[in-house]
C-alpha cells in the first residue's frame, strides 16, 4: 500500500489532539498525541495511542495512571502549550517547569490551563504499529470549557521533538 493513497484517503481528518501526561518512579513526562477516542460505552473507555520513539512512552509503560487534556480550539494559550508538549522532548526539556500543573492521585500531573481533565487508570495495553494503545478507565474527570477542541489539521505545522 502506497503511503500518498492512505494520505489522501485521511486527508481533512480532524480529531482532537489530547495532550497526555503521566508519572512513574519520579519521573514526570508528557507530550501531544493524535491517536485517542471514546472506545466503550457502557462501560466507558478510552483508547490513547503512545508513539514508543518518545520518553512519555517509557514512562507511561511503568505507570498505572494517565492524565488526558483536551486543548481547546482559538485559544493562543491552548496551542502554546501544544507547541511546548508537542515540539519538545522531556529527554531535553521539563517541560511542567515552563507551565501551572498540580499533581493528583497516583502523582500524576494535570495541566490546569487545560480545560477539560481527565485521569483514566491503565487496564490494557497493546501494541498497534509503532504507537502502543493504553486502553484507559476513567477515575477522575474535571470539565471547565465547552469550547471546540484543538484539531490535528490545527497542529500539522508543529516540529515533533522525536520522530513518529
Amino acid at each position: 500500500m502506497e503511503n500518498d493513497a492512505i494520505d489522501r484517503f485521511v486527508a481533512g481528518f480532524d480529531g482532537p489532539v489530547l495532550l497526555v501526561t503521566t508519572a512513574a518512579d519520579g519521573e514526570r513526562a508528557g507530550c501531544l498525541v493524535g491517536f485517542a477516542t471514546q472506545c466503550s460505552i457502557d462501560p466507558v473507555r478510552f483508547l490513547i495511542c503512545l508513539s514508543r520513539t518518545n520518553r512519555t512512552f517509557r514512562v507511561a509503560a511503568k505507570a498505572e495512571l494517565l492524565g488526558v487534556h483536551v486543548l481547546e480550539s482559538g485559544d493562543s494559550g491552548q496551542l502554546a502549550l501544544a507547541r511546548l508538549f508537542g515540539e519538545n522532548t522531556g529527554d531535553e526539556v521539563d517541560k511542567f517547569a515552563r507551565c501551572a500543573w498540580e499533581e493528583v492521585s497516583g502523582g500524576v500531573p494535570l495541566l490546569l490551563d487545560a480545560p477539560r481533565r481527565m485521569v483514566g487508570r491503565v487496564l490494557e495495553r497493546r501494541e498497534f504499529g509503532d504507537h502502543t494503545g493504553y486502553l484507559l478507565e476513567p477515575v477522575r474527570v474535571q470539565v471547565d470549557g465547552r469550547d471546540t477542541p484543538l484539531g490535528l489539521t490545527q497542529v500539522l505545522h508543529l516540529e515533533a521533538g522525536h520522530p513518529a
